[in-house]
């Protein structure tokens, strides 16, 4: 696992503390386990990326384990975060949920402040009521949902700055996990926020010309803990934020022992010295129609036959049609998919982010430990 600092890669069993889980299990494999508790962290990204959905998770995560968790918005609703948990099946019952909402008296006319700026007085009722709230459940885990809303009230970036550093000594003092989420709304990156925190996770949401947006996460800082760098692909599925770690191949491997495999076709095998090494990649590559597929699908009919476990990820051809044409060419792939020898799924590039089929390869061989894949 790559790690931040050099200090960590010096020393990867340097002891950080105990850690709290997101109630993500790929996020909290990049971060090694999870985050270290007691301490305050930025989640941020641009509406739609998943911080609520995230946030929504590590706190029913904390009830799980027995924890006390605060949800504190400042933009949404509490009937609003209610619906999302239900939509992903979240059990939120136990967290308590407080709203620090404009109110609707503030639209009259006489409620407009015309001689103190909002920051002289309702940032400071705010961050009062924040220090009131956590003080009256004393939660292990705190979210802070969202903060472009203290920015805008505070205007002046050095208030804001001072607001967030005592809101920092405030929570050290009460033991808490806090999760502070920001939407990224204002122009330029908060990189202040960023100098206070002591960790920085990153959801971006980017557009492509065909098919779904394509989610990555990335963890921009984690002070003092060793995490796997880089981009991850993750989704957002029914049960919230999925993370598909980013697989690193010096991770996998190991010295088995090397053994020729047979396609079943002699003439094959003896082009190839007696079949492919078990454990290595090939590429079959050729002009359509050349018999790429065919010659795939023959080597995983003989390893089932032989009783070995195979998957087949298909791009192109659908599962009947890949069934059909193999039949027709004598090889009956239906038996083999029934008794669970072969699996044979299809991919949508277009609706699947390559983390996400990496991921599915994976789990398809530590679960099942097929031969082959196509």
């Amino acid at each position: 696992m790559a790690t931040a600092t050099s200090d960590l890669n010096e020393n990867p069993n340097i002891e950080v503390g105990p850690r709290i889980k997101l109630g993500c299990p790929g996020l909290d494999h990049i971060l090694g386990g999870g985050l270290p508790a007691g301490r305050l962290y930025l989640l941020e990204g641009d509406p739609g990326a998943g911080k609520t959905t995230l946030a929504l998770q590590f706190v029913a995560e904390g009830m799980k384990s027995g924890e006390r968790a605060l949800y504190i918005t400042l933009s949404e609703s509490r009937s609003e975060l209610n619906f999302a948990a239900q939509a992903h099946g979240l059990p939120i019952e136990g967290v308590e949920i407080v709203e620090l909402l404009p109110d609707e008296d503030d639209l009259r006319p006489e409620q407009q402040y015309t001689v103190f700026h909002p920051a002289e007085v309702e940032l400071n009722d705010r961050m009062q009521r924040i220090v009131k709230e956590v003080r009256r459940v004393k939660p292990d885990r705190l979210v802070l949902d969202a903060l472009s809303e203290l920015r805008m009230l505070a205007k002046d970036p050095l208030r804001y700055r001072r607001q967030i550093l005592s809101l920092k000594d405030f929570m050290h003092d009460q033991k808490c996990t806090v999760l502070l989420l920001d939407d990224r709304t204002s122009r330029d990156a908060d990189l202040q926020l960023h100098s206070i925190v002591h960790g920085v996770v990153s959801m971006d949401k980017t557009s492509r010309e065909y098919g779904k947006a394509r989610r990555q996460v990335e963890i921009l800082k984690l002070r003092g803990t060793p995490y796997s760098e880089g981009s991850h692909d993750y989704s957002i599925v029914a049960g919230g934020v999925v993370v598909f770690p980013r697989l690193i191949a010096a991770d996998s491997r190991n010295g088995g022992t090397i053994e020729c495999v047979s396609s079943g076709i002699p003439e094959l095998d003896a082009l190839t010295g007696g079949g492919l090494d078990r454990g290595t990649t090939t590429l079959l590559i050729g002009p359509a129609g050349c018999g790429k597929t065919t010659i795939a699908t023959h080597w995983v009919v003989s390893a089932a036959e032989r009783g070995e476990t195979c998957a087949v990820f298909t791009f192109e051809e659908g599962p009947q049609t890949l069934m059909s044409r193999a039949a027709g060419l004598g090889m009956n792939l239906r038996p083999h998919i029934t008794s669970g020898r072969v699996g044979l799924e299809r991919i949508d590039p277009a609706e699947m982010s390559p983390g996400e089929l990496v991921a599915k390869v994976q789990d398809y061989v530590e679960k099942k430990r097929p031969g082959y894949r196509i």
